[in-house]
């Protein structure tokens, strides 16, 4: 809803359990075959190719212990610089390839969210906020993208090197292999306590980060009627209390990583401490020759660059990990198998229906308290109702509500013969048609922009729309007219010019019934007078409910609605209620005391 509406703050999207997300990666991979399986050879030999001169240092040492001559030593070493040449080239391929895998899967998990997001029924968006909507093709798209070019190609490579080099010490000797392995429990225990805590904190601090964006959405999108209200120093409190949640999360995170790393060090102390000591007793026992005693305290330190490269890179890695769970989450949410285009109710072209709310009550899931109490309304066929109120009240729940965007706990919304809760969301956008402050240009040609609302209307059509908005003067003085591209990367539009362009395509529609949920409330006052002229125009005919941010607004409708705490408190037209003294009178007093101190400002 905007900033006047009220959603359940409890209401999340579905985030995927990490056997889900892992599947999901798997799938894709399998999609891949050859490029999935030449990331991974490459990755394991250019492993292999750094230990291998570790290994062969043991018998360097040994050779030159037992007086070997250079001629034996010499092409030992070249062996050695080879492998470590080809193991440079190796380890560069595997990052480029693990890269070029993960930009495949990101793109593919970004569109699929994407148009899992744009399917999904607007009841659905509107539920969750478009705060954790945004925060996941956004933010977790980012983050997921940070990490994929960092710490996912650094965790898969240093694995399989931990890995090769484990091998290689148990090459050496399988004696000093276990005195390596002795540090394996101290490893475990460490990943046994962290893993199991870090990931619900890096959720955690993403959910704190959508409530965030969610808190700063709301304040902005409602700027207006926040300052209409007095009500910035809440909103700012809101943002800020969000804000420090996020920071407290920030610094809980990096202590917990920085324990986690405490006991890795002492894992690593452990396990270098058992190799020299068992070394040590081989050597003086004649067990093991001083190559081999030599090389493994140096195939155990191999293992500390990968293992600090994993350790440093978790909490990127982590943070992805989240961030993939909450997007392949959003591919579960339930979609529109429809589109608009498809709905079966076809109403006549321009034929305004009535609207009748009867008794209608509404709850948001997870709050005890309805935001909507047995409310009675309707509005003519082809007349205009406005709807007042203070911050909270229900307006825009009870306008998205009308529009079919959600479904009542109790009563009923009729548009015409039409009960909204018998019909899908493309039936119900063939009803009504619903324009809110949160206006947008594609970037894109003028034309193709408006023809979002109607893909069949030819360049005249679209003219027609523009001039009963008033839009048709700057239009026609566009570079390439209709076919300049506007949005980003092309003509850049004010307020006013997307606010026109919208209501244009408002004209284009044929629904007979109308919403607007503060749709002009972005445009300063010196457009505003204009664009309550274009939003008559564009109503003309057409039964019309408003969701009222100027004052103004409402005198011009035929009758205003005043809702209180969920509830009808007062019904009539401009005169009859501000006659009655009551809720509206009060609101118009303050209204016209507010308009009179900006202008002496």
């Amino acid at each position: 809803m905007s900033a006047t509406g009220t959603r359940a703050p409890s209401a999340t999207l579905s985030t995927a359990t990490a056997r889900e997300a892992t599947g999901w990666v798997g799938a894709h991979c399998r999609r891949a075959p050859w490029l999935t399986a030449f990331t991974v050879l490459t990755t394991v030999a250019g492993a292999a190719l750094q230990v291998l001169p570790v290994l062969l240092l043991g018998r360097v040492v040994d050779g030159v212990a037992e007086g070997e001559s250079s001629a034996v030593l010499v092409p030992v070493g070249a062996v050695m610089v080879a492998a470590a040449l080809l193991g440079a080239a190796a380890t560069a391929l595997s990052t480029y390839l693990i890269g070029r895998l993960g930009a495949d899967l990101l793109a593919t998990l970004r569109e699929s969210a994407v148009r899992a997001v744009l399917g999904m029924p607007s009841a659905r968006v509107e539920q969750v906020g478009r705060g954790d909507v945004l925060s996941r093709v956004g933010d977790d798209v980012a983050v997921l993208s940070k990490g994929i070019r960092t710490a996912v190609p650094t965790v898969f490579s240093a694995g399989v090197l931990v890995v090769i080099a484990t091998a290689g010490m148990f090459g050496l000797d399988w004696r000093l292999g276990l005195a390596g392995a002795g540090a394996l429990p101290a490893y475990v225990f460490a990943l046994r306590w962290y893993l199991p805590r870090s990931a619900p904190l890096y959720r955690k601090q993403r959910m704190a980060q959508a409530d965030r964006a969610q808190a700063l959405i709301s304040g902005l999108n409602g700027i207006d009627t926040v300052r209409a209200y007095g009500l910035e120093s809440t909103v700012r409190e809101k943002v800020t209390r969000e804000s420090w949640r996020v920071r407290e999360l920030g610094v809980e995170v990096f202590r917990f990583f920085g324990r986690f790393v405490g006991r890795e060090n002492r894992a690593e102390f452990i396990g270098l401490v058992l190799i020299l000591v068992v070394g040590y007793a081989l050597l003086e026992a004649g067990a093991a020759t001083l190559g081999e005693v030599s090389a493994a305290p140096l195939m155990f330190h191999r293992l500390f660059t990968p293992l600090g490269a994993i350790m440093f890179t978790f909490d990127e890695a982590q943070k992805s990990g989240a961030s993939l769970t909450r997007l392949v989450g959003v591919l579960k949410e339930p979609s529109e198998d429809r589109l608009v285009g498809d709905a079966a109710v076809t109403p006549p072209d321009r034929a305004p229906y009535p609207v009748t709310v009867k008794e209608l009550t509404f709850s948001y899931p997870g709050d005890g308290e309805p935001v909507l109490w047995d409310v009675n309304l309707s509005i003519p066929a082809g007349g205009s109702l406005a709807l007042v109120g203070a911050t909270g009240a229900g307006k825009s729940t009870l306008a998205a509500l009308i529009a079919g965007i959600g479904t009542p706990g109790a009563g009923s919304v009729h548009i015409g013969p039409y009960d909204l809760a018998a019909l899908d969301e493309a039936e119900a956008r063939a009803l009504v048609s619903i324009l809110t402050q949160e206006t947008h240009v594609f970037s894109g040609r003028l034309s193709d922009d408006l023809r979002l609302a109607a893909p069949e209307a030819d360049d005249a059509r679209l003219r027609d729309a523009l001039r009963t908005v008033g839009a048709d003067g700057w239009a026609e003085l566009l570079p390439d007219g209709l076919h300049t591209t506007v949005g980003e990367g092309g003509e850049r539009l004010d307020v006013t010019k997307v606010t026109q362009i919208a209501l244009a395509r408002l004209v284009l529609t044929r629904s007979p019934v109308v919403v607007l949920d503060e749709s002009t409330a972005e445009a300063g006052s010196e457009g505003a007078a204009e664009l309550e002229r274009a939003v008559r125009a564009a109503c003309a005919g057409r039964t019309t409910l408003f969701v009222a941010h100027r004052l103004t607004q409402a005198m011009a409708a035929d009758r205003i609605a005043v809702l209180d705490a969920g509830r009808v408190a007062e019904e009539g037209t401009h005169e009859e209620l501000v006659a009655l003294g009551g809720r509206y009178a009060r609101l118009w007093r303050a209204w016209r005391q507010g308009s009179e101190t900006d202008r002496h400002i």
